[in-house]
């Protein structure tokens, strides 16, 4: 390769950098808040007692909303409701970032709580579809159904009268919730659960993509990659999708459950699902985004990963494609309150980006909550890259003033 191509490969390349861009959308006191919070989080023990004490305190409906929402919650959450996410939603815009509102309220163990979630849900769907900074809706399938029925029916045990019924009503709901997305024109997308459940959920799903993709991808299914059956199911749904002409949409994910994922084979006595090492996870889900991209015409997708390799080889294989930076068939995803300097860097390079919003009630979201702390000490470099990048924005902030 001559000195000329170099530097056109030079000038393509993303850079993940800049901390300037990366926090220009925090203030000096958000900065120092995110710092203390991640240096919390880097403490296992503490996260570990947090995470007890925390549980202990639900259960027991003590009152600990005060110590919760001014700290971990909001930097996390957008809100308790759709209007407390809109200033969020609206700050985030102004530098070509959009967002995704996940109501993240677990558990559809009774009616009440099923019915509750799917009607927060659909007003997701009628609110992103009259909001251009919300190109996306998303549900947790775990919400609309009994866990114990997503796991029969999952593992092809016989349901009884009752089961059967409720299996049939968790269709119904999904079908529901992607009626109203295809009405609207906005994109839905399916998010991943344990392995015990999957498989129904990938049923259901499969049906919605088929029925509801005719025209484009509105119904995303979730790939979560640390599997390692998942590249070949990839490869299976594009060619189901192929031969019975609709489009897919994924949502590409490293995965969120690996350690009770281990943790059950072993109990349980049979294989894991999961790859044996990060190197066979980073693997597969590179292999899928250059699978996926190499068949665009027919796919949709979804980069959700805080990884900054794969998410730099995702703006290669576009350019290698010559595929537009705000092409709307590709967006790259971020949770809200980490990996800014991938999110905000993308955005500003041109690129389709959004956040993943949580929001809800403060008592019913901390679940997710701790899962999310807990997730961020397990990862490895994950707390101790944020804490290094608040670090080197406050020094830069502290040597221009």
């Amino acid at each position: 390769m001559d000195y000329i191509n170099y530097r056109m490969l030079f000038c393509l390349m993303i850079s993940f950098e800049s901390t300037e861009i990366a926090f220009r959308v925090k203030s000096n006191s958000d900065l120092r808040k995110a710092l203390i919070l991640f240096r919390a989080i880097s403490n296992r023990t503490l996260v570990t007692i947090g995470g007890l004490f925390s549980r202990f305190a639900i259960s027991i409906r003590l009152p600990i909303n005060w110590i919760v929402k001014p700290t971990i919650y909001s930097h996390f959450c957008g809100g308790e409701s759709i209007g407390d996410c809109l200033p969020t939603i609206e700050k985030l815009s102004r530098y070509k970032v959009q967002s995704v509102l996940d109501y993240s309220v677990e558990g559809g163990e009774n009616p009440d709580q099923i019915e509750a979630a799917l009607e927060e849900t659909l007003r997701t769907i009628e609110n992103a579809a009259g909001n251009e900074n919300i190109p996306y809706a998303v549900f947790k399938p775990t919400a609309f159904c009994k866990s114990e029925v997503l796991s029969k029916k999952s593992g092809g045990e016989d349901l009884n009268p009752e089961e059967s019924q409720e299996a049939d009503m968790f269709r119904s709901r999904v079908d529901r919730l992607c009626n109203a997305a295809h009405k609207c024109g906005v994109r839905i997308m399916i998010d991943a659960e344990d392995r015990c459940y999957q498989d129904y959920v990938d049923e259901v799903v499969n049906e919605m993509a088929e029925k509801y993709n005719k025209e484009k991808a509105i119904v995303f299914n979730t790939y979560q990659m640390y599997r390692w059956d998942r590249l070949d199911v990839f490869r299976r749904d594009l060619e189901t999708a192929h031969s019975k002409n609709f489009y897919l949409g994924i949502k590409f994910v490293r995965g969120a459950y690996m350690e009770r994922e281990r943790k059950r084979a072993s109990e349980q006595g049979y294989p894991s699902p999961i790859h044996p090492d990060k190197e066979s996870t980073d693997r597969d889900y590179d292999a899928a985004l250059k699978f996926a991209v190499e068949n665009i015409d027919r796919v949709s997708i979804f980069n959700g990963t805080h990884n900054e390799r794969s998410s730099r080889y995702l703006t290669e294989l576009m350019e290698e494609h010559n595929i537009a930076r705000d092409d709307k068939r590709l967006y790259f995803s971020q949770l809200y309150g980490m990996s800014d300097h991938i999110s905000f860097n993308l955005a500003h390079a041109g690129y389709n980006v959004v956040k993943y919003l949580p929001y809800g009630p403060v008592r019913h979201v901390l679940p997710y909550l701790i899962r999310r702390t807990e997730e961020n000490t397990s990862i490895a470099g994950q707390t101790s890259r944020e804490l290094s990048l608040i670090l080197t924005e406050r020094k830069r902030r502290r040597n221009k003033s």
